[in-house]
């Protein structure tokens, strides 16, 4: 996964809740599952804050398959996904979408 990947996401689930904008005011955070571990973590800002979209430049390190000049994530392991937290559960976008 990397940031064309999340884009193409956008594009194929534009007009539904799968995306940030459609349902981030439902309590929906951007968040990242990884498959082999099950640990989620929230997309966050350089700075440690929650993002309001899908960011990979700053999850876990041990998920980063390349690294930027400056540290940031360039494209993820396999087995991460993109998706969403609310009340500690984590929703697919595709599952989010159909909510």
């Amino acid at each position: 996964m990397n940031n064309q990947t999340l884009k193409l996401e956008n594009m194929a689930l534009a007009g539904t809740r799968g995306i940030s904008q459609n349902n981030i005011a439902s309590g929906f955070k951007p968040a990242f599952l990884n498959k082999r571990s099950g640990r989620v973590e929230i997309a966050r800002f350089e700075s440690g804050s929650p993002a309001p979209m899908h960011l990979i430049d700053w999850l876990p390190k041990e998920w980063a398959a390349s690294l930027g000049k400056d540290g940031s994530i360039q494209s993820l392991i396999p087995g991460i996904i993109s998706g969403f937290s609310r009340d500690g559960v984590f929703y697919m976008r595709e599952e989010s979408s159909k909510l």
